[in-house]
């Protein structure tokens, strides 16, 4: 349920309203916005009266959401969630570049990618150490070590970093992480994302491969309940009938998710083509339809990669295709100045 109070309502009368709502035990999101201010409830609002809120003198309208996703919610929350990592933000116009290899495989080449993205402008830094595989004989990561190899990286370049988290138990090796990845296999983990709730750090997560947006919302939903409101949603690809990429990448996701939720919308073009010749124009075209970000893996030496080598940039080709990014950005700026 969301609450639209009146402009001419003081701070006083809105903290009277407040008190009196949390009294009756129902959690309370505020927003003030130039046009309107809204206090969204979360909890049993059935028994609420709705006539004796709305009789009030500074409420304008009260209505109920029908979306099961409260807090995720654009109705709940009508302006864009901005999220600062590390002095970098995501959302409400910021973009977000993320870049690195699918696995983090040695100091060396970790280190390597590192330096090379940033110098092409990357903001923040992607490698995996806990890598889940289809088949249990393909390369399962460094674990723990790619932990401290992706510190070791951040240290010499000052760039934040993301990587997946497959269990709970891990969650006490993430404390020098700055966004937790959830991959797709886990979206509907909820004991997960339980645990992810309760923390104070981004959530980068991923859409799964059959998921709805519904579904991916209400996943977002299971973090947000907790307090964590720092989730980023991530479109990685959905499975399709077509071989010729590895997913279908639903570039909809965007405006739909964004209409929907006022969460970050990234988008994934490597995992969602599978193809390096295609990460670049599905790179474009995401920024060109809205979204707030990309994740692009990037390997120095993508012929021997152990993981995911034929969907990786080498570091001067995303070097080409990030000043491709930037001019594409300043062109739809420029069509909503």
């Amino acid at each position: 349920m969301v609450i639209l109070i009146k402009n001419e309502a003081t701070d006083d009368q809105i903290r009277y309203l407040s008190d009196w709502l949390t009294g009756q035990g129902f959690g309370l999101h505020f927003s003030k916005g130039e046009e309107a201010t809204i206090l969204g409830l979360v909890g049993d609002t059935s028994r609420l009266d709705i006539d004796l809120v709305r009789a009030l003198d500074i409420v304008e309208d009260v209505k109920r959401i029908q979306e099961p996703y409260k807090n995720a919610n654009r109705k709940f929350h009508p302006l864009d969630t901005v999220i600062d990592i590390a002095g970098r933000k995501i959302g409400g116009g910021h973009f977000l570049t993320i870049a690195g290899p699918c696995s983090v495989e040695t100091e060396e080449q970790i280190c390597e990618v590192a330096r090379r993205v940033k110098a092409s402008g990357a903001d923040m830094l992607r490698g995996g150490a806990f890598k889940p595989r289809t088949s249990p004989y393909a390369f399962q990561g460094l674990r723990e070590e790619g932990l401290r190899l992706l510190s070791v990286a951040k240290k010499e370049t000052g760039l934040p970093i993301v990587t997946e988290i497959m269990d709970i138990s891990q969650l006490p090796n993430f404390e020098d992480v700055d966004v937790i990845q959830v991959g797709a296999r886990n979206m509907q983990n909820f004991e997960l994302l339980k645990e992810l709730g309760m923390l104070r750090k981004p959530i980068l997560l991923k859409r799964g491969l059959m998921a709805t947006f519904e579904e991916l919302l209400m996943s977002a939903e299971y973090i947000m309940a907790g307090g964590n409101e720092q989730v980023i949603l991530c479109e990685r690809g959905i499975r399709g009938f077509e071989t010729y990429t590895r997913n279908v990448l639903d570039l909809c996701a965007v405006p739909v998710l964004k209409k929907l939720s006022h969460l970050p919308v990234i988008i994934d073009p490597s995992h969602s083509t599978g193809r390096a010749d295609l990460v670049a124009p599905m790179s474009l075209a995401a920024a060109a339809a809205g979204a707030d970000g990309l994740i692009i893996e990037v390997h120095n030496n993508p012929a021997k990669a152990l993981c995911d080598g034929k969907q990786s940039l080498t570091p001067d080709a995303f070097d080409r295709l990030k000043r491709q990014i930037d001019q594409v950005l300043d062109l739809t700026r420029s069509f909503s100045a």
